[in-house]
């Protein structure tokens, strides 16, 4: 007759997921998957009832129960966190041993992994669950892979979008970024103040100390006007020396104008190359999406460009705001330090 310990080896390979009870509903054994579940159990000797509790078939409170159930599919669960829910068959043991209990592919795959870490090694060889298990963990891989592909298109999406969007010179906005930028001003309603600045003297950087000192006055130039304007607010690059600020709900011409001004002295400030010394002014001219009915971008580019050279006409280092009149040169002449315009009737300043 097969002894106890030989009952258990075996079991230990066939079904590892196994409880031997006896006669009193004391665990005597118990399989070393089953083990894994609850690490720090003391098995042996302990009440059977008191570590699970079983849903069906309800009658069931003791052994002698259970063993009536011989053949017939328990369901049961742990008594404590997390209280997992198993499937089981009990047959009695000769003699009157007691009972053994089967729980072998009784374990939702999806909590063998996910809750307790099981793998295909915490299984019979032939037990259904290890082919389960290669589809949940062929499944995790294939997500997990897909995963980190799509993070990976993200990122290059967004860096390609950045890249798009971006001077790679100075870091600045481009005139791309700028019209997606006005555009969506404008469609939301938001008013906006746009000033188009001009370097002066930057050719003469570039003629007299080369393109590389045209460049380091470029990213200056660009960390000055980053400086003195708003997170919220846009710089852009437009384009050789040119830049556009986009000052969202700024309307305050004395505002605008006190910027203008700030940023026209720290461009006028020294930049060393080296051993030389960049020096450079720059011009200014404002113009407001309040002063048309209704906004277009164009326009007011237009109208800014206008307002810049005529600060350029007035002798440099000046800005202008955009007064009607400007585009046959009847705006006359204008200061840095002008009061508010005159508005006109339905239209900007005039």
């Amino acid at each position: 007759m097969m002894t106890l310990q030989q009952l258990t080896q075996m079991a230990g390979v066939v079904c590892p997921m196994y409880v031997i009870a006896d006669p009193k509903g004391r665990i005597v054994s118990a399989g070393p998957t089953l083990k894994k579940l609850r690490p720090q159990l003391t098995w042996e000797g302990r009440r059977f009832f008191r570590v699970f509790d079983l849903s069906r078939p309800r009658s069931v409170r003791s052994v002698e129960d259970l063993l009536r159930t011989s053949g017939s599919k328990l369901h049961l669960q742990f008594r404590d966190a997390p209280q997992t829910g198993l499937k089981g068959v009990c047959t009695p043991l000769p003699d009157g041993q007691g009972a053994f209990i089967n729980l072998s592919f009784g374990i939702s795959v999806l909590e063998a992994v996910r809750d307790y870490d099981l793998t295909s090694a915490d299984f019979s060889p032939t037990d259904l669950t290890i082919e389960m298990l290669y589809l949940v963990e062929a499944k995790s891989a294939a997500m997990e892979a897909s995963r980190q592909l799509n993070l990976r298109l993200q990122g290059a999406k967004i860096a390609a979008e950045e890249q798009a969007f971006t001077d790679t010179l100075t870091g600045l906005k481009n005139r791309r970024a700028m019209d997606h930028v006005l555009r969506r001003l404008i469609a939301s309603g938001r008013e906006f103040a746009l000033m188009h600045l001009d370097l002066d003297f930057f050719k003469q950087v570039n003629d007299t100390l080369g393109h590389a000192a045209g460049d380091a006055v470029l990213q200056q130039a660009a960390r000055i006007m980053v400086e003195c304007t708003r997170q919220s607010d846009t710089v852009v690059r437009v384009g050789g020396d040119e830049f556009v600020m986009i000052l969202e709900g700024v309307l305050d011409t004395a505002r605008l104008a006190a910027i203008a001004k700030r940023l026209i002295q720290q461009l006028e400030e020294p930049i060393p190359f080296g051993a030389q010394t960049c020096r450079i002014s720059a011009s200014a001219g404002t113009t407001l999406s309040t002063w048309q009915k209704v906004p277009d971008p164009q326009q007011l580019l237009n109208q800014a460009d206008l307002a810049l050279y005529a600060a350029k006409r007035a002798g440099r280092a000046q800005h202008c705001f955009y007064r009607e009149g400007m585009e046959k040169d009847e705006a006359g002449p204008c200061s840095s330090g002008e009061s508010e315009p005159r508005q006109a009737a339905g239209g900007p300043a005039s």
